[in-house]
């Protein structure tokens, strides 16, 4: 079986008793980067199994590669740095093959920074759209942020620590001033999270210097979350 392990995204002590089964559990351990898990598996006293790494440009041929292994009745684990393996991480090919090859797989439960994200800006729960990374030119920032103009869900995305300053001016030029939340480095010892209208927002970050992940979370389209 392949078994879908979200790992911490900053708390070590985030990773759940089950994971951690999985992970001991497992003869051949997928991975983004072979040391960053490592690291992991050695924090918590797993001996060192046969590890690949699974990670964007070689998702093809070590699909492959696991598909065969899973075949042959090995227990394999998938993970990515932090987080689900498959959102904005490598990962969707692989549990793709097993869905449409009929292939067992689980996915066990863990860390996001989506939901933390959500939860620690205070915005509306009730519904919400996550988009993973938002284009770099500014033309097309745009036109990706009118996608959602319209909609009363919350909207939440992840951004590099150097281009933050600009998607928020981005997003306040093509949304209106409406509140949003910027969180930094999210369970991790300097997590910050800064909330307020996207126009204050944008004077904040605009020549700052930001070290970490970053989750945006912006309201949806509704009069309550506005600047009068």
């Amino acid at each position: 079986m392949l078994h879908v392990i979200a790992t911490p995204i900053g708390n070590l002590a985030d990773l759940s008793p089950r994971a951690l089964d999985a992970f001991k559990a497992a003869s051949l351990i997928a991975c983004e980067d072979t040391r960053r898990t490592w690291q992991l598996l050695t924090h918590f006293g797993v001996p060192r199994p046969e590890m690949v790494s699974y990670r964007q440009g070689n998702e093809e041929k070590t699909t492959e590669y696991i598909l065969k292994a899973l075949a042959a009745g090995r227990e394999v684990a998938l993970c990515s740095d932090g987080g689900y393996p498959g959102i904005s991480d490598p990962g969707y090919r692989l549990i793709r093959a097993c869905a449409l090859g009929n292939v067992p797989y689980e996915v066990i439960p863990g860390a996001s920074a989506v939901n933390v994200a959500l939860l620690m800006s205070g915005l509306s729960t009730s519904s919400f759209t996550f988009r993973g990374f938002p284009p770099r030119g500014p033309g097309a920032l745009r036109n990706w942020f009118l996608e959602d103009k319209d909609k009363e869900h919350t909207l939440i995305c992840y951004e590099s620590p150097f281009r933050i300053g600009p998607t928020l001016e981005a997003a306040l030029e093509t949304l209106g001033d409406r509140e949003a939340a910027v969180c930094i480095e999210l369970t991790k010892l300097h997590e910050r999270v800064s909330r307020g209208y996207l126009s204050d927002l944008a004077k904040e970050f605009k020549d700052a210097k930001v070290k970490g992940e970053v989750a945006l979370v912006i309201a949806g389209n509704n009069p309550k979350f506005a600047r009068a």
